[in-house]
């Protein structure tokens, strides 16, 4: 497969890239210089000369999880790196090895018709493998931690390739080792350890309700449902740009969470490690009054608070006005910080 290390052969560089159709909020950015990465050597010797120079840098998979900035100087890495492949099997589980250009929804269905059943509530994730661990990306129960075995990345720092095991990468809500660690790391192939005893997952409500009279629904039944509810909710980023949840859901300790519930009966929240809550972000967003609020060329999506979107013609600055103004009134409504889920580069 393509991320098998080979010779390595220096990219050619890309000058004044458009990247506008490179993030799905389809905002205006330039590349000063970007470089189409393919194979994981390629960047032993691009990273030295990046490195020695002191230049500005950074990795752009799918641009889904992004917020670009009109120009962005210095190093664009345009992560590329594909190939799915089973490299193991045993009674227990199926090792999948994925480069870390490979779209994710696309692993997600490859697994599927490979009888790997496990990744369908993370189905139409958008983005790349590579950025999946590095986000923990989540959603609908679980969590790409859960099916993880192992990263090898390319480590800047050592200027040399490592493989970290999933308790290595110290995978949180939505933060890793590597989002802990940033511009240390460039994820270049993912391991992922499937279980042969699939159990399916319907904890999520939105989900769960799907299944009411069906109890035992197939791997296929549950991808199928979590794509329709992703469908009838979040924008599709062709049609309207946008990077689908803004706002991390942020979590409370018991205490806070029972004097916000005792305000607002209503409030809509999941239960979290011991003694901590996990607060629908969406949910203090629209009490907030901002679905379907639009503040110039961006704007919330009407039916889905923790969504912004860009109606035509935003900036990084138009969304990230909009979303500091949505803080604030979060803040002091219900007293709680919304952080921002993209990357801001």
């Amino acid at each position: 497969m393509n991320c098998a290390k080979n010779a390595p052969q220096a990219p050619q560089p890309l000058s004044k890239l458009p990247l506008e159709s490179r993030n799905t909020f389809g905002l205006p950015a330039i590349a000063e210089l970007a470089y189409e990465i393919t194979t994981p050597d390629q960047l032993t010797g691009l990273m030295a000369d990046i490195l020695n120079q002191g230049s500005a840098w950074r990795v752009l998979g799918g641009g889904s999880n992004v917020v670009l900035p009109n120009t962005l100087s210095g190093s664009t890495l345009l992560m590329n790196i594909t190939g799915r492949e089973i490299i193991d099997s045993n009674d227990l589980f199926t090792e999948v090895a994925v480069g870390a250009g490979e779209n994710w929804h696309d692993l997600v269905v490859w697994t599927l018709e490979h009888n790997l059943p496990g990744l369908e509530n993370l189905a139409l994730i958008p983005g790349t493998v590579g950025a999946a661990p590095i986000q923990n990306i989540g959603a609908y129960g679980a969590e790409v931690a859960d099916y993880l075995d192992s990263v090898e990345a390319f480590d800047c720092k050592g200027q040399t390739f490592v493989t970290l095991s999933k308790t290595n990468c110290h995978f949180a809500y939505r933060d890793s080792y590597f989002k802990k660690n940033p511009g240390r790391y460039i994820v270049t192939k993912v391991v992922f350890s499937i279980p042969k005893v699939w159990v399916p997952r319907l904890t999520y409500a939105d989900l769960a309700r799907q299944f009411l009279n069906h109890p035992s629904p197939s791997a296929q039944e549950i991808f199928a449902a979590v794509c329709n509810i992703r469908q009838s909710k979040l924008p599709d980023p062709k049609v309207i740009g946008n990077a689908g949840s803004f706002f991390q859901n942020p979590i409370v300790d018991t205490a806070q969470y029972e004097n916000l519930l005792a305000q607002h009966p209503s409030l809509v929240s999941y239960p979290d490690a011991t003694g901590t809550r996990k607060l629908a972000a969406g949910w203090l967003v629209d009490q907030c009054g901002f679905k379907g609020y639009r503040s110039g060329p961006a704007g919330v999506y009407e039916k889905q608070a923790l969504v912004l979107v860009n109606h035509g013609g935003a900036t990084a600055n138009d969304i990230l006005e909009l979303a500091s103004t949505i803080q604030k009134k979060v803040k002091e409504r219900f007293g709680v910080e919304l952080q921002i889920e993209p990357n801001i580069l």
